[in-house]
């Protein structure tokens, strides 16, 4: 295996793990954020002069106006045959506009769809990647280094946009099973019946066709509060599923679960909403995602 040197830029939850990840499989990570504890380097202009030619640097920062600070940034320190990585939750359209502009300067630009969250670490990162082959293919080491064991966790999606878009959707089919889980779960509390749901859920673990990892976190989120009673029923929306259903109209693509599974995120902010409790609880297992307190 080739040893590489990557700078990466953004040492959270995601980002920080990664750089584990990596090192475990022997790689040189030069890791930067703009918290000092977390931090190899003191800046970005150290973070490159660490880097051996051609150097590739991994973004991951919120979208947006951080990323195109970090974008802004990397022009000015990096040079030609240089390769930037945006690995986080950007829109895909911003994706051409930072390959545009680096490109000009000579410098690669890959856009990383990446799905794990806390438990990227020791189970892998689900890889989505755009961009052109001679880009992609340089990074090869980091990607075996980051997906999971075995043959799946990895694709070269297509062109630049392509990895983010992807992850897009992914996101938005994320959304809309959530909410499946969450209004059977409501159904099953309301009735006098049924007397222990979570054991329902347990039971559909083995053997069913909705068996996933979601209903295994749905049962682990229940293991530690049965009605999760602890909760608020409040769910944020990361932006991915407002964007997912905006590029279903703008290519007339009907979205209709994933549509509405959006739209009762949207709802929970209204009232206390017992669907959105589990939808909390299963954003906190997978991705440890802040969850709101009942007693706000």
């Amino acid at each position: 295996m080739t040893s590489m040197q990557l700078g990466l830029i953004g040492l959270g939850k995601m980002g920080g793990n990664m750089r584990e990840r990596i090192r475990r499989a022997g790689h040189t990570v030069v890791g930067y954020d703009r918290n000092p504890e977390l931090s190899d380097v003191e800046d970005l202009a150290a973070l490159v002069g660490q880097l051996q030619a051609p150097r590739t640097v991994w973004v991951m920062v919120p979208a947006g106006a951080p990323t195109q600070s970090v974008v802004d940034e990397l022009g000015g320190l990096l040079e030609a045959g240089d390769t930037v990585v945006d690995g986080g939750n950007s829109r895909w359209t911003d994706d051409e506009k930072h390959a545009a502009e680096l490109g000009a300067k000579g410098i690669g630009f890959v856009d990383a769809g990446v799905s794990g969250g806390v438990w990227g670490l020791e189970n892998g990162y689900a890889l989505m990647v755009g961009g052109e082959t001679e880009h992609v293919e340089r990074l090869q080491p980091i990607f075996e280094a980051l997906k999971p064991e075995g043959p799946y966790g990895y694709v070269h999606a297509g062109k630049v946009g392509a990895g983010h878009f992807s992850k897009m959707v992914h996101n938005g089919i994320e959304y809309a099973m959530m909410q499946a889980y969450a209004e059977g779960w409501e159904l099953l509390e309301k009735v006098d019946s049924v007397e222990n749901v979570r054991e329902v859920f347990r039971s559909w673990q083995e053997g069913t066709v909705i068996r996933s990892w979601l209903l295994d976190l749905a049962v682990d989120a229940l293991d530690e509060d049965p009605h999760l009673d602890k909760l608020r029923g409040y769910a944020e929306d990361s932006g991915e599923g407002r964007w997912t259903v905006e590029a279903a109209i703008d290519n007339a693509v009907p979205l209709p679960a994933i549509t509405a599974s959006l739209f009762a995120r949207f709802a929970s902010r209204q009232d206390d909403s017992p669907q959105m409790k589990m939808i909390a609880a299963l954003r906190n297992q997978f991705g440890g995602h802040a969850v709101e307190s009942a007693e706000k």
